[in-house]
């Protein structure tokens, strides 16, 4: 991050509220791409018996099975007074938080795969009333993918249908229109979870990041990836300029003989890239604990905004808006203390909500 020049300086834009706003010069229309497993999150307020109906636990996160299919649908039916759509998965709730605080019309871009039914129209209109320029692979072969959350007193049970998420192709990069966008954004983001389905589509996109000495960042996501999805994760890193994520396991798969998250950090921060002329800044969030930052030999530690318990409502999300608020400055070209320090406002007002939502307008100066 280093490498990126600092602009000094706001412009008035109108937002898609209508309203002026202060962004920096450099954000421009499609500054920022995303790649991800596209999911529209269904939350209600449940109940126990519908619990049971299903075989699911009050507070658990699981992948659908056969017998969960239908309840999706059930779902939106049963609590059709109260239910809430929300788009998410992982790189999508990064990509609508940096879009949220860039107030920028489609200043940032997402691909992913759904199909045209109900749920991925709603998928696709909710992401886009963000401001978000969602391009969406379309599919016939399997229903667009949904995350039941059924919220039950302070519980959260969470089952996750990966469905049309799980067929993206490389063919829609393929498609002009599409490549367009790749070749407009600065930088990229692509968390780690779109490895299980289209590495080809990765690695094309870091490549030409690469190329055209591009910014692309992509987190390490989680530990099943660092062991299953091993060779394709490692052919993606050493295009990564900004690698997020603690992962104890990638220091385990590959042999880096620590467990200290420091020295982990270190360690990814010094891993073989392709651009040397880019120092790769990596960073590890730790829940109540500090940011870890390195870059070169370099650690730096950053603390968290302070929350009590009992204001905290869903830690789901977390993750996902501390990188979506870090990649909104990142693409200002702020400093990396101040990208940290957008992340953890992000996250910090997450966890005060439920689901990955946010208000109206942002407060963060």
């Amino acid at each position: 991050m280093a490498d990126v020049n600092t602009v000094n300086g706001d412009d008035e834009i109108v937002g898609p509220d209508k309203k002026k706003q202060k962004t920096s010069p450099a954000v421009k229309e499609g500054i920022l791409l995303g790649y991800g497993n596209p999911l529209l999150d269904i939350s209600v307020n449940g109940t126990e018996e519908f619990l049971n109906k299903y075989d699911l636990k009050p507070d658990n996160a699981i992948l659908a099975e056969d017998k969960h299919k239908s309840m999706y649908s059930d779902m939106a039916k049963t609590f059709a007074d109260h239910v809430e759509y929300i788009p998410g998965g992982a790189t999508l709730n990064a990509i609508k938080l940096a879009q949220w605080l860039l107030r920028v019309p489609d200043a940032t871009s997402f691909f992913g795969c759904v199909k045209k039914d109900e749920f991925g129209d709603i998928l696709e209109k909710k992401a886009k009333e963000i401001g978000v320029n969602v391009k969406f692979q379309y599919t016939d072969k399997e229903s667009s993918g949904t995350c039941a959350v059924i919220v039950t007193g302070k519980n959260r049970s969470m089952c996750a249908n990966l469905a049309a998420a799980n067929l993206f192709t490389e063919d829609h990069l393929n498609n002009p229109e599409n490549w367009s966008l790749v070749e407009k954004a600065q930088f990229y983001y692509i968390a780690g979870f779109a490895l299980t389905v289209s590495p080809p589509s990765i690695l094309r996109i870091a490549k030409h990041s690469h190329e055209k000495n591009k910014t692309f960042c992509m987190n390490l996501s989680g530990p099943f990836l660092c062991q299953f999805f091993k060779d394709p994760m490692l052919q993606t890193l050493p295009y990564v300029v900004v690698v997020a994520r603690n992962s104890e396991t990638f220091a385990k798969e590959n042999n880096l003989e620590t467990t200290d998250r420091k020295e982990i950090a270190k360690k990814l921060a010094g891993w073989k890239k392709e651009n040397t002329s880019k120092s790769r800044v990596v960073v590890i969030t730790q829940g109540e604990g500090n940011v870890i930052v390195a870059q070169d030999d370099k650690v730096t530690e950053y603390p968290i905004i302070p929350i009590a318990a009992d204001d905290i409502v869903d830690t789901n999300g977390a993750g996902d808006a501390f990188v979506g608020g870090y990649l909104s400055q990142l693409v200002q070209g702020k400093s990396i203390e101040e990208c940290v320090r957008c992340g953890n406002y992000s996250a910090n007002l997450v966890i005060q909500r439920s689901g990955c939502t946010f208000p109206e307008k942002p407060s963060f100066q």
